[in-house]
């Protein structure tokens, strides 16, 4: 595929990690649902604080050096290391729902893409790593470099879309209103851009993560009793 222009690589990646494109991201909460419940966060600010420990700690920091990593591979048409990459990033989940939040995301991402923008390289690895799902960021990644999109915007818009899309559950489970979900997302922004830098400048070997309460928060969800999310 030609590189595309910058207009036309803004563009696809907001199509591509909008809430419209079905993915289903608005069903998972990341186990936030029972952070709320919890009352761990139950404000702006007390949102604010956690969405920016998972993204700096947790799978914001994670996702973004799979993402850069998958990218690379792909890019490089090293299908071996990318479907390492993918079984990497699936067995890294650490509950079952944040497994489902992940596989299922990939999956319908996988399929949306090879259904209407088509990318080769997502389309094998799909192949490859079935009956299991292909984990969202890696997915994100494969298309993204098939497409020959810039890693850094690709990074930090998929980032920006997480972050995003827990501000909008937590709009709806706390609740809060709009404006303070805005203000997060804009207070969350240079944490953003700071974890989608240091992703780009890391390795697989760097990946950990010490967000534990946010783990524990997926674990706890499964036996929650009422749920809004099915994360």
């Amino acid at each position: 595929m030609s590189e595309p222009s910058a207009g036309a690589a803004l563009s696809r990646l907001m199509t591509w990690l909008s809430p419209a494109f079905p993915v289903g991201a608005f069903t998972y909460s990341h186990g936030l649902e029972w952070a709320v419940e919890d009352g761990t966060v139950t404000t702006a600010a007390t949102l604010t604080a956690w969405l920016s420990d998972i993204l700096r700690h947790g799978a914001g920091r994670s996702d973004a050096i799979l993402l850069a990593s998958a990218f690379r591979f792909a890019a490089e048409g090293r299908a071996d290391e990318l479907a390492e990459v993918a079984e990497f990033a699936y067995a890294l989940q650490p509950s079952k729902e944040r497994r489902l939040e992940s596989g299922a995301q990939g999956r319908a991402f996988a399929t949306a893409i090879a259904d209407t923008w088509g990318a080769p390289s997502l389309v094998d690895l799909a192949g490859r790593f079935a009956p299991d799902p292909v984990a969202y960021p890696v997915a994100v990644a494969a298309a993204a470099a098939d497409h020959r999109l810039p890693l850094p915007e690709t990074t930090e818009a998929y980032l920006t879309a997480f972050a995003a899309n827990l501000v909008s559950a937590a709009v709806r489970a706390v609740p809060l209103g709009q404006t303070d979900g805005q203000k997060t997302i804009r207070d969350l922004a240079p944490v953003v851009s700071a974890v989608a830098a240091d992703a780009l400048a890391a390795s697989l070997d760097d990946i950990g993560g010490t967000a534990l309460r946010a783990d524990i928060a997926s674990m706890a969800h499964e036996t929650q009793y009422t749920r809004l999310f099915r994360s």
